[in-house]
């Protein structure tokens, strides 16, 4: 089921980016200075397209919001800090290993082989 809303969902997506990109521009400034037949305008004629992205609109949000539900519809409503409170209300920590157990080394990468001994650095001479 959240498979099939899924896909629909998608759809709705690509059309509605589609149909808006078809839309004539108003121009910048939500319409201020695009004449006098726009959206945006008191007397906006709506168009076809116009109905077509609202349509899409409202599709795309209840699609939105019932996968929402259907993804949360496996939670059991309580709090996460439930899981780690004992009866008394006292929070129980899990059982971690303590520094005295792990040995140092154990927690750095190996270093690599050296593959031959670096010369010797030179001594600058001695301007006597």
């Amino acid at each position: 089921m959240a498979n099939v809303i899924l896909i629909i969902h998608l759809i709705l997506a690509l059309c509605l980016i589609a149909v808006v990109l078809l839309q004539k521009s108003e121009g910048g400034a939500l319409g201020i200075g695009g004449g006098g037949g726009g959206v945006v305008s008191s007397r906006g004629a709506a168009t076809a397209l116009s109905k077509l992205t609202w349509a899409l609109a409202a599709g795309f949000i209840a699609t939105s919001i019932t996968l929402t539900i259907l993804a949360g519809g496996g939670g059991g409503g309580g709090s996460v800090v439930d899981g780690i409170t004992n009866q008394d209300g006292s929070i129980q920590l899990p059982d971690l290993p303590s520094a005295a157990d792990q040995d140092p080394s154990s927690l750095l990468p190996p270093l690599p082989a050296p593959s031959e001994q670096a010369p010797a650095p030179e001594t600058p001479p001695s301007a006597d």
